[in-house]
């Protein structure tokens, strides 16, 4: 029997769903991240009046950090789902860009924009 070189479609379309639906879900995060960051959800004056608690502040700025950080790795995560559907269309969603075999279903269903194998990650290590 010989190996399987691409999923067809019946495997692409259940692979298209299941990122469709992290997609919704990733966008519905990253939009709340992005309210939180840009105090949309506030009328307050917290951000603009004085306030002599130094500790607070820094702690507030540290907290802004670490959310502007998990927002942009939240944006790449979107692209990358958003580059997954583009390959889907293309046929070419699954197969491994360093050594061209099919990544395993089950690695898609749990990284489903993964690009690389496992075999090709631990390569690179």
């Amino acid at each position: 029997m010989t190996e399987k070189t691409r999923y067809n479609d019946e495997e692409l379309a259940e692979f298209k769903a299941l990122i469709e639906e992290k997609l919704v879900l990733a966008k519905r995060d990253y939009e709340a991240m992005l309210a939180t960051l840009m105090n949309r959800d506030s009328n307050g004056v917290e951000d603009t009046s004085p306030t002599y608690k130094a500790l607070e502040d820094g702690a507030n700025t540290q907290s802004k950090e670490e959310l502007a950080m998990l927002t942009a790795r939240q944006q790449k995560f979107i692209k990358g789902l958003e580059a997954a559907l583009v390959r889907i269309e293309n046929k070419t969603y699954g197969i491994c860009r360093e050594t061209g075999k099919l990544i395993p279903k089950e690695r898609l269903r749990l990284v489903p924009h993964a690009t690389l194998s496992i075999e090709a990650k631990n390569m690179k290590k």
